[in-house]
């Protein structure tokens, strides 16, 4: 199995949030837990930009799609968990 090609830091990077470990924790922090019948593209928090890059790298399952899977864990349970 490979590596992931992309991390979490560079995922907020791309999404132009702040992409060091203090900012992710407490962006998941401040938006967790999301309902479990809300898809992650759906969040109230995207800016349009964010919310069709999140659906896209999914609907082509890119290399992007597992770490957007990461975040969409982490944004249900929360980031200790």
């Amino acid at each position: 199995m490979e590596p992931p090609v992309h991390s979490l830091a560079s995922l907020f990077k791309q999404l132009g949030l702040p992409d060091d470990a203090v900012s992710i924790d407490k962006f998941v922090a401040v938006h967790s837990p999301l309902k479990a019948d809300l898809p992650l593209a759906d969040a109230f928090f995207w800016t349009d930009s964010q919310r069709a890059f999140l659906r896209e790298q999914i609907l082509v399952d890119a290399d992007w799609a597992e770490v957007v899977d990461e975040l969409n864990v982490l944004l249900r349970k929360g980031r200790g968990v």
